[in-house]
């Protein structure tokens, strides 16, 4: 009889063999292309000056919050926060979760009900993936950004009906046709559920996301914006109206059921949303994308992309693992997504640019990918 110990050593013994065994990896020195700080908020000395300053106003402040929003761990300063938020993103209200995940966990079991249907792109996030598992909903999945696909589902769906996309996907930096999906929801009476993850800073007016950047905010039932990328701090919020604030402070269960964050935490997204809109972050950002794409015009498996997001395809674990290992001893933090993670086949480099990127560092990586590739 096989113990779990038999399971677990085999699972992760398989895992090796496929050369796609996770593991964790403290801070290096390497010259960052790899993570989600586009706007590089998350080690801004400015940033950083106005939260200590803004510390101060505080002193009384706790370390904790002791308890889940609806009992202990609720304060006027994130009640205003959820306003100012709001406001800034054009819609009625807001609801912060403790991270992205939390928030489309929520969102997506406990909107749709038995007998509804949710719409998924197939390259959809896992925690969206996982929210409407919980649903009991119908669910099916469309060909990525493929409205003829979207259509065929939309035609056999049943109960209230929900589109889930990404404005900016995180594995292609590419966008959804937002456009169009809402011209397709609005024929079949859906509702369109957009996570603006990998948008937040980048597009839009003072980096308030594509749905903005294209005037859309009316037509979207919910949107959920995260805190960890171009904001540089830690949680998300769902944006909508009144009464879907309500409803998921009623009935999601990843709210209810959790100690909310810090003031600390708290305080930093109100900052950083301050100094989103005090100074241009974009300008910057889109001249590095657009060095970056420049310089790489040649490479035919660089992924179309307008994002901080550049993907460039390397089919197989083994073989983007060791270009990817390449460019670390070059001194680029640059990190492959391997299948499971992405489909077998499209396994890819997943380079991600920041503010703080030079220009030099961006032509002395493309140089090395070039050569490399």
């Amino acid at each position: 009889m096989k113990t779990i110990g038999h399971f677990i050593h085999n699972r992760l013994l398989q895992r090796e063999q496929e050369n796609s065994l996770r593991v964790l990896k403290t801070e290096n020195d390497l010259k960052d292309f790899c993570s989600n700080d586009y706007l590089g908020f998350a080690r801004s000395p400015d940033l950083k000056i106005l939260f200590e300053s803004a510390l101060k106003d505080y002193p009384s402040y706790k370390i904790g919050s002791t308890g889940s929003r609806l009992l202990a761990g609720n304060d006027w300063f994130t009640e205003k926060l959820e306003n100012e938020i709001a406001q800034f993103h054009q819609a009625e209200a807001a609801l912060i979760f403790n991270s992205g995940y939390a928030a489309n966990l929520g969102l997506f079991s406990s909107i749709p009900q038995r007998g509804d249907t949710i719409i998924t792109d197939e390259l959809i996030h896992a925690c969206i993936i996982d929210g409407a598992r919980l649903s009991h909903a119908n669910r099916y999945i469309f060909k990525h950004n493929n409205l003829n696909s979207l259509e065929e589902k939309l035609k056999v769906s049943k109960g209230n009906i929900f589109i889930a996309v990404e404005s900016i996907y995180s594995m292609d930096g590419d966008e959804a046709p937002l456009v169009e999906i809402c011209l397709l929801a609005k024929k079949y009476g859906a509702a369109v559920i957009v996570d603006e993850a990998h948008a937040t800073g980048i597009f839009g007016p003072n980096g308030s996301g594509l749905v903005q950047e294209l005037g859309l905010e009316n037509e979207i039932f919910a949107r959920v914006i995260t805190f960890g990328k171009g904001l540089g701090t830690h949680g998300a919020v769902v944006i909508g109206s009144n009464s879907l604030r309500s409803y998921l402070i009623n009935f999601a269960r990843s709210f209810i059921y959790t100690t909310a964050a810090s003031f600390p935490t708290h305080l930093a997204t109100k900052m950083a949303y301050d100094y989103l809109k005090s100074t241009n972050h974009q300008q910057p950002i889109k001249e590095r994308i657009n060095r970056f794409r420049e310089e790489l015009n040649s490479v035919h498996s660089l992924v179309p992309s307008r994002s901080a997001i550049q993907a460039v395809l390397v089919p197989g674990n083994w073989n983007v693992k060791a270009i990817a290992t390449q460019l670390q001893k070059d001194g680029f933090d640059v990190r492959p997504i391997l299948s499971p993670t992405v489909s077998v086949g499209s396994e890819r480099l997943r380079i991600c640019l920041h503010n703080f990127n030079t220009f030099e560092d961006i032509a002395s990586l493309t140089s090395k990918l070039k050569k490399l590739l």
